[in-house]
């Protein structure tokens, strides 16, 4: 699916792309907001500044993804894909990133405030500055 297409179908109202392919697409500032992106391929997508707020995103492929500035309060990213993957100062208020990949993520001034993340794997995140799902501040 083309994002001109994706962008014209979630605006009339449709919410469901489970399984879609927007490898490499451009999404800055969207707007997908309670979007179904189950099994998704995101790998490589410019998504930062987006409202991903409640996107299902579970088992999806974020690798090498930009989520810069993006709003994913109460996002599904259970079993998501997430290597290398850049969260700098993104909103991940109350997100669900169950046994998630997290290798190599930048979650910079990220805020996971009450983000569950058991399981997930940290191998090499950076999580400088951002607020952790207890409310600490990681130094």
């Amino acid at each position: 699916m083309h994002i001109d297409e994706l962008l014209r179908r979630y605006q009339s109202g449709e919410r469901n792309f489970k399984g879609v392919n927007l490898i490499g697409g451009y999404l800055y500032g969207a707007n997908l907001s309670g979007a179904n992106l189950q099994g998704a391929s995101l790998s490589e997508v410019d998504l930062s500044e987006a409202n991903l707020t409640g996107v299902n995103l579970r088992e999806a492929s974020l690798v090498r993804a930009n989520l810069t500035g993006a709003n994913l309060t109460q996002a599904n990213l259970n079993g998501a894909n997430l290597f290398e993957a850049k969260f700098t100062g993104a909103t991940l208020h109350g997100a669900h990133l169950k046994m998630a990949d997290l290798t190599d993520a930048d979650f910079t001034a990220a805020n996971l405030e009450k983000a569950n993340m058991y399981g997930a794997y940290l191998m090499g995140t950076l999580l400088q500055g951002a607020i952790m799902p207890d409310g600490t501040i990681h130094a």
